[in-house]
């Protein structure tokens, strides 16, 4: 150890500071390709006492913090920067609260995504954000980055069942923010600020959460396409017909095929598309707004739905086995998603680069995967370009350049074309607020 680290070291209980430089090296990156810096160590937290104790000691000696979770995030939010240290919050995994009464969990920072729902469905309730990692990724890294999942078209992102946090400051200092409540306006909403701020801001410690009665009866719809875009036309029609899906999911060919090659789902060989969309109720009307269908299908039992789920969430996995990959997730109103699929797909051949794609389509929120050759430091100039124009096209049709994965390092080169530069000196004047000394998750998110 250092005379750094040995100090951070005697302020925490014993083996909560690992140095060791292959151990640390596992903790220093998340999913992207970025490469990372060399951090100082790890502290393994335990409980908010230890998260207390080390920005007290990283504020004392200047040294830059950056929250980890799962390393589950696809921005490089969670990349290590040369001289920190990783504060990992995974072994906080307490539900520290769940009443079925007041319809709420309070949970600490590392408990998985899944956990927290299977715990809540023992009384009838779920938890409704569900990205895709859900069995993987913790509460605290979907609260840091608002992350969404398939579930968002009907219940929103995590920051609409985030009600109130525990956060530890910059300084050391503990702030309690929000409520148990299903309402409440009073002062700011500090809540929603530090939700998606990339750990920028504070450490999340807990956080009260808002759970849903879990539906009594479901039915999914899965719809073959010969043509990409009359998927997309497709979930534009049943968004317009106002059939409240709960979950309205779309993969390209792409993507197919690196699912088929995997696992053998039987993909026709015309299928370009597969639409996949689930109702709380009789899912009938969306299945005959699937007109421009090759093939379209009900499920008639809970296990064929999950079958079909279980396909969607094999997405990611099965595209990094083609290769490394720059996983992309812009957003564009929903009446625009055919022109934002058509974009990409021309994208792809004018530049000659694999492009995998998947959306939650109901929300707008397109995720192209860019797929280049293993073993490269980062992406060829061409996927670059590629990328480069994907983001300007959802831009132009009044979207955004993320829906849900966050900024991190990934995509701080475009910030400022969405954001402008009167936003950006708010954004900088509040970090300074709150993290004076520029040591929490320095260079990252804004």
């Amino acid at each position: 150890m250092t005379e750094l680290t040995s100090a951070l070291a005697a302020a925490l209980p014993g083996g909560r500071v690992l140095t060791d430089p292959d151990v640390v090296d596992s903790y220093a990156r998340d999913r992207t390709f970025v490469p990372p810096g060399r951090p100082l160590g790890v502290v393994l937290a335990d409980s908010r006492d230890d998260v207390v104790a080390t920005l007290q000691w990283a504020s004392e000696h200047r040294v830059p913090v950056v929250p980890r979770g799962a390393g589950t995030g696809l921005a490089g939010g969670a990349t290590a920067v040369d001289g920190c240290v990783v504060l990992s919050l995974a072994r906080m995994t307490a539900i520290r609260e769940l009443s079925p009464q007041d319809e709420i969990a309070v949970v600490e920072p590392g408990v998985i995504t899944a956990d927290l729902d299977r715990a809540a469905r023992e009384h009838g309730l779920m938890y409704a954000p569900d990205p895709s990692s859900y069995e993987i990724s913790t509460i605290g890294g979907n609260l840091a980055t608002n992350a969404g999942g398939l579930r968002c078209v009907k219940y929103g992102v995590t920051r609409d069942s985030a009600l109130g946090l525990e956060v530890v400051l910059a300084d050391g200092r503990v702030l309690n923010t929000g409520r148990r409540t299903m309402k409440g306006v009073t002062g700011y909403d500090l809540t929603g600020l530090f939700v998606g701020s990339e750990g920028t801001l504070g450490v999340i410690t807990a956080a009260t959460v808002r759970l849903r009665r879990a539906p009594r009866e479901v039915s999914t719809v899965a719809a073959e396409f010969t043509s990409l875009r009359d998927a997309a036309a497709a979930v534009s029609a049943i968004v317009a017909a106002g059939c409240q899906p709960s979950m309205l999911e779309l993969m390209d060919r792409t993507t197919l095929q690196a699912i088929d090659d995997w696992k053998n789902i039987g993909l026709e060989p015309s299928t370009k598309a597969m639409l996949i969309a689930q109702a709380e109720g009789p899912a009938d009307a969306m299945a005959a707004l699937c007109g421009a269908a090759s093939f379209v299908a009900v499920s008639s039992t809970p296990e064929e739905a999950a079958e079909l789920i279980g396909i969607r969430r094999l997405a990611y996995q099965a595209k990094e086995r083609l290769g490394q990959c720059l996983v992309e997730d812009v957003c564009v109103p929903r009446s625009v998603l055919p022109d934002m699929i058509t974009t990409i797909e021309e994208v792809a051949a004018r530049h000659g680069v694999m492009i995998a794609t998947v959306a939650h389509a109901g929300d707008g929120n397109v995720h192209p995967v860019f797929v280049f050759d293993r073993g490269l430091a980062e992406p060829p100039e061409e996927v670059w370009a590629a990328a480069d124009e994907v983001f300007r096209a959802a831009l132009d049709l009044g979207g955004t350049l993320t829906g849900e994965h966050g900024v991190g390092l990934l995509k701080k080169r475009w910030l400022g074309l969405e954001t402008g530069p009167v936003a950006a000196e708010l954004h900088q004047g509040i970090k300074q607020v709150f993290d004076p000394l520029n040591i929490l998750n320095p260079g990252k998110a804004i």
